[in-house]
């Protein structure tokens, strides 16, 4: 019996943190993920600091029951355009009602809090966004690497070794 591929995508837009995109990006097709990486209207777009995100869908083509993870990663700018996508926000709602596995870090958790996902969850994330997960009513905890159920947040790339581990273990590949 052939082996299902998994399937991620990271959604991003202009000014994502480069090192939030690019580790995820390589470290889940070397776990066997087939990857997406979603924009508005399938713009490429670029980092912080000049990576590129080659787009492969626009973020109006997400369907829930398509992927196994979505990752949002940080750089202010980035998730504060993208929680504006509405497409976006009923994606993430979608794919945790159905329990499957959202991962965002820096900034990224913004998105969540747009979505309406943290309400009464634990989560961590770039200290200047902690009130703001507060106020959402989620549970802010300082930690390099949080999950709560399908939930999966870190707050740096320097953490980012912890969030690919945390990730990639949730799906039992290395």
């Amino acid at each position: 019996m052939k082996k299902q591929t998994l399937r991620a995508v990271i959604i991003t837009a202009t000014g994502f943190q480069d090192e939030e995109f690019i580790y995820p990006f390589y470290r889940l097709q070397e776990a066997g993920f087939l990857v997406d990486v979603a924009t508005l209207y399938q713009t490429n777009v670029y980092g912080k600091y000049g990576v590129p995100a080659r787009a492969t869908m626009d973020t109006r083509q997400l369907w829930a029951h398509d992927f196994d993870l979505v990752v949002l990663p940080g750089g202010f700018e980035a998730p504060d355009r993208v929680r504006c996508d509405k497409d976006v926000l009923d994606f993430v709602k979608r794919m945790d009602a159905n329990g499957k596995i959202i991962a965002a870090i820096c900034h990224g958790p913004w998105v969540l809090i747009s979505a309406d996902v943290v309400r009464g969850r634990n989560v961590t994330a770039y200290i200047s966004i902690a009130d703001d997960l507060r106020n959402a009513g989620a549970n802010y905890i300082e930690a390099p690497v949080v999950k709560d159920g399908n939930l999966i947040t870190s707050p740096h790339y320097r953490n980012n070794c912890d969030f690919m581990r945390e990730i990639v273990s949730a799906f039992d590949v290395k």
